[in-house]
């Protein structure tokens, strides 16, 4: 695994790009576990059973919610939460923002805006590298005016 030696100057976000039949319902009962803090569990879980759940031929993300059970959520609110108007909000401009950077496969990067054009550790380490360079460079430009 990198090691990010750049701790400070790197953000990560975690974007939804709902593309499948049925990855809306898997995108909202995620959302709802971030919700009560429980997101990178809920996700760890369903990344992992995705077999079971995410079949192209017949998706069944309803099962997430088994899978998530017993990480510490309270379901009835966090089965609420998936149908509320936060996770619409937060469902919709995922949608949007997919839909304005063309996005059209997962997983995908994005470094500032800029795509990461070949998946792996490698590419994407250097595509940070070089944004971060740019961002000194234009550091370095703004002190000097």
């Amino acid at each position: 695994m990198w090691v990010n030696a750049s701790f400070g100057q790197v953000r990560l976000v975690v974007r939804n790009a709902p593309l499948h039949h049925g990855s809306d319902t898997a995108v909202r009962i995620i959302e709802a576990a971030r919700l009560q803090d429980k997101y990178w569990e809920a996700l760890e879980r369903a990344l992992a059973a995705q077999p079971q759940w995410a079949a192209h031929d017949r998706p069944q993300p309803l099962l997430i919610w088994d899978v998530i059970g017993d990480i510490g959520l309270d379901m009835a609110k966090a089965r609420a939460d998936a149908d509320g108007p936060a996770v619409d909000q937060v469902l919709r401009q995922d949608i949007a923002d997919m839909q304005a950077l063309k996005v059209n496969r997962t997983p995908g990067f994005f470094v500032n805006g800029t795509p990461l054009r070949d998946f792996g550790e490698a590419p994407l380490k250097a595509l940070v590298e070089q944004e971060l360079k740019k961002r000194s460079a234009q550091k370095t430009e703004n002190k000097a005016r």
